[in-house]
């Protein structure tokens, strides 16, 4: 499994990266996002997945990857959201985006890597196609919750459900990067 332990940090290497540039181009900006439109945001990211999976053609030039890698960084933006709450500015700087961004990357590889633990790494025998399914599905789920103001009666929540999306996404992209090397 060590492994899938330096695999997952690549990818988080390549998605923080993202991220920091972003930070740097347009500062904190996404602060402003409710969890409901962080929610949306990836629910865009991951229908345009499908879709380009479905029609097998994309007319934007940026395909899966970028939508993945999306996905795992508005999934970090919506925990940390969860966590401070939305403002009404872009009020963290460049160091605190950071090293939030960097506390929920290590929360979600120890999630994932104690599932992974206890799931015998069955996400390496899944599709691509599944990863986008399951994406979708927690996004219902989210949106649900999001619905019912955060309250379950047997569930997990938000938080959980976006630890799950980004780590289905961190499985599409550790499948893309193998298949380039």
């Amino acid at each position: 499994m060590s492994h899938t332990d330096q695999q997952f940090d690549q990818v988080a290497t390549i998605c923080r990266n993202i991220f920091s540039k972003k930070m740097k181009d347009y500062g904190s900006s996404w602060r402003i996002l409710r969890p409901q439109s962080v929610t949306d945001q990836i629910f865009i990211k991951a229908n345009r997945i499908r879709s380009i999976e479905i029609k097998g053609v994309s007319k934007v030039d940026e395909g899966i990857r970028s939508e993945l890698i999306a996905i795992v960084n508005y999934g970090i933006i919506g925990l940390i959201q969860l966590e401070l709450g939305f403002s009404e500015t872009d009020d963290i700087n460049f160091e605190q985006g950071l090293e939030l961004y960097n506390k929920y990357v290590l929360e979600a590889k120890k999630l994932m890597m104690d599932k992974n633990h206890d799931y015998d790494e069955a996400w390496r025998s899944m599709r691509m196609e599944s990863y986008t399914d399951l994406i979708l599905m927690k996004i219902y789920r989210t949106k649900q919750i999001e619905d019912n103001q955060g309250k379950t009666l047997i569930s997990e929540g938000v938080d959980a459900n976006y630890f799950d999306m980004i780590n289905y996404a961190v499985f599409g992209l550790i499948k893309m990067e193998e298949l380039v090397s």
